[in-house]
Parts: C-alpha cells; structure tokens; sequence
C-alpha cells in the first residue's frame, strides 16, 4: 500500500523530532519556566539544529505565557512548530514556471554528494506532472559518472537530454540546450552544472560563462538559480547558501535527504537566516518523494506534534 505525502513527511522528520525529543527530555511538567530553564530550553532547541535566532523566538514565546499546569512535551512541541510555520510561511515558494518567451532555464547548483543530479530528475519528473515539456542538459562535464547518471534518469522518465564527452564545454551544451528547446517548444530547459566546492573559482567561472551564453540568447535567463542541499550536513549547509548566494546568485532551495537525519531543523535555521525561497524538499528515495511543502504541515514534522499526540492517544 503507497503512502500519502504526509506520511511520508512525518516518517521522513522522526529522526529529527527524535532527536528535538532527546534534547528536551526533563524539561517537561514544570509549572515555573525559570531562566535556567528557559536557557535549557534554548540550548536544546539550537542543538536541534533549528538555529540560535530560532530558538531566541521560541524562548521569547514561552517568556510570554503561563503555564498553570505546567509545560507539557505536547504543548512544546506545538510552540516551536507554531514559531518554525512562522518562519517557513515565507519562503514556502513552489517554481512557477512562466517565462516568456519560452523555455525557462534553471541552473541547478551544489557539491558533489548532495543529491543535485538525482534532484534534477525527481524535479523533471514533478514538472512533467504538471504538464510542462522538461529538457535536461547534462553540464557536469568534469564527471563521467554524473552525465551517465543523467542520461539514465532522462530515459527512465521519458525527457529528452543534451550531453556531450567527459570535459566537453557546458556553456555550449547549454547553447544547444536552449537552441533546441526554443524549437522543441519546450517549457522548461534544467540545466546540471559542476559541483566542485573546493575548486570554488574554476567552478564560479564556469557559470559565468554560462551566464553570459544564455544572456546572449535570453537576456532574462538563467530565470532560476536553484541550490540544492544535503541536510544530513546540518549547519554546514547555511555556509554553502552564504558562499553560493553571494558567488552564484542563487535565487532559490531544495534540501534533499531529510528522511536520512537528524537535523531537518535546519530548513528553520535557512529560513530565518537567508530568507531565500525553499522550492521543494526531498524525504526519500523514489522519484516521486521530492515535493513543494505546506509551511503548517511540514512545521509539525519537525516538531514531532503529532507522534507525540499519538501516543498520548494510546
């Protein structure tokens, strides 16, 4: 029997809402939120990964209600899935694909290992749901592995791709890209680029010359810079988006790998910090498990509200 979304969302956060769990244990049931118990509070939060700037709004919440009976793990939980909707509401911003003249052209951008390719082809795929015509373009030249890889998932769902040889030039499989998919009519032209942090400015350079051979085609192009993050690096990932935000002009986010760690709190701490459009999320490993997010819902995941009402239920 498949699962919905939402399943999958909650199944795909318990590490995280575990762990948010761990780090409150003993915090509970005391009518008197103290500073010393306010600061622990705090200090749990952050080790959740939710960030300090995070954590200091939730405190402030709780500095800010009585609690006669005093605080339950429930109640908690819903606070910081109550303050974390607040700070995701934003940036909860799906693609909307409406460039004119046709097609619209993402850079897809990130280290290797997390994800990019693979996201690449769960993110085709969720177009092509939605009934646009999707074309790839292969531009991870310096990998033979990752043009292989793209090639398999373009046949595996049915898109046509650009590719070229291991070292071949990307700005001119970009150039055909577009080329081709301005006469295909395609609606969107996904572009994979290398993803070599450590050899930073070759890397810069590269997209730049990409940049400048779709301006030559289309002044408004790339219409989307998308970062795309492993969550299971936690904290580290807020340092790719300062790098890549400033070097890369990265317009928006997917974070992918949620369903393999602990530290989905993150997407919080990314969220308050940067301000930057989070596209979609990634909770598994089918292609179908990369997803625009509802703000409420995926906010109660990381908090773990509604395991712990279950059980309360019980």
């Amino acid at each position: 029997m498949s699962t919905s979304w939402s399943e999958r969302l909650a199944g795909g956060f318990r590490r995280t809402s575990d762990k948010l769990g761990e780090n409150l244990s003993g915090l509970f049931g005391k009518a008197a939120l103290d500073a010393d118990t306010l600061d622990q509070i705090e200090e749990a939060l952050i080790a959740s990964d939710l960030g300090p700037a995070t954590a200091a709004k939730i405190r402030e919440r709780l500095e800010g209600e009585r609690f006669a009976l005093g605080l339950s793990e429930l109640r908690l939980r819903e606070i910081v899935a109550e303050e974390v909707e607040k700070i995701l509401a934003p940036v909860a911003k799906p693609l909307e694909i409406e460039a004119f003249p046709r097609p619209q052209v993402i850079l897809v951008i990130g280290v290797n290992g997390s994800g990019k390719t693979t996201t690449i082809a769960k993110l085709a795929h969720l177009l092509k749901e939605q009934d646009y015509e999707v074309m790839l373009v292969a531009g991870d030249t310096f990998r033979a592995a990752a043009i292989g890889q793209l090639k398999t998932w373009a046949e595996r769902i049915g898109v046509p791709i650009i590719s070229g040889a291991e070292g071949a030039d990307a700005a001119g499989l970009v150039f055909e890209g577009v080329k081709q998919g301005t006469a295909r009519g395609t609606d969107v032209l996904i572009v994979d680029t290398a993803g070599r942090l450590q050899n930073k400015a070759g890397l810069m350079d590269e997209l730049a010359k990409i940049r400048r051979v779709l301006g030559r085609l289309n002044p408004a192009a790339p219409h989307d810079v998308v970062l795309v993050l492993d969550a299971t690096t936690g904290q580290n990932a807020l340092s790719q988006i300062d790098i890549f935000g400033k070097e890369a002009g990265v317009t928006g986010l997917v974070m992918t790998k949620l369903d393999g760690t602990a530290r989905g709190g993150v997407l919080a701490a990314a969220a308050e910090r940067f301000g930057m459009p989070i596209h979609a999320i990634g909770v598994g490993e089918s292609i179908d498990d990369l997803r625009p997010f509802d703000p409420r819902e995926l906010a109660r995941a990381i908090a773990g509200v509604e395991a712990i009402a279950v059980e309360r239920r019980k």
